[in-house]
C-alpha cells in the first residue's frame, strides 16, 4: 500500500483517529436502537465491547479495517512498514484473545467491519439482531 501523504500530513492524519463514537458505530446503535435493541456502551468487560446486551450475554465490536486487519481493506503502510506489520498484527492477536477470553466466559462474540456498516447497516443490524434472538 503506497502512502501518498507526507510524513506531516500522515501525522496530522492519524491524530484525528478516534477509539469510540465513530460515524459507522452511531449508525449502527441508530438502526439496533430502532429495532428495538437496548445496549450498553463499552462495558466493563475484557476489551471494552462497543455494544453489549447483558441479558443475552452479546458482545459487539465495531472494528476499523485499518486496525484490525480487515482481509478486504487492511493493508501496511509503506512508510515504516516493520513497525505498521507489529502493530497490526499485535490487534490482530489481541482481538482474538479478547474473543477467547469473553467465550469462555459465556459471551457470544460478534465482530463487525466499519466498511460492513458503510455498506449495509440494515444487514450489519440484522446480523446482530439475529444474534441477540437466537436461543444461547
Amino acid at each position: 500500500m503506497v502512502d501518498r501523504l507526507t510524513l506531516e500530513q500522515r501525522r496530522r492524519c492519524m491524530s484525528r483517529v478516534r477509539a469510540q463514537n465513530t460515524k459507522p458505530e452511531i449508525l449502527l446503535r441508530k438502526a439496533l436502537w430502532m429495532r428495538g435493541a437496548r445496549y450498553r456502551l463499552r462495558a466493563d468487560l475484557p476489551g471494552k465491547p462497543d455494544l453489549v446486551f447483558s441479558g443475552k450475554r452479546v458482545a459487539v465490536f465495531v472494528d476499523g479495517c485499518f486496525w484490525h486487519g480487515c482481509p478486504i481493506h487492511g493493508g501496511i503502510p509503506a512508510t515504516n512498514r516493520e513497525f505498521w506489520e507489529k502493530k497490526l498484527g499485535d490487534n490482530v492477536a489481541r482481538d482474538r484473545r479478547i474473543d477467547a477470553e469473553l467465550s469462555g466466559m459465556g459471551w457470544r462474540v460478534l465482530r463487525v467491519w466499519t466498511h460492513e456498516i458503510k455498506q449495509d447497516v440494515v444487514a450489519a443490524a440484522d446480523r446482530i439482531m439475529a444474534a441477540i434472538r437466537a436461543d444461547t
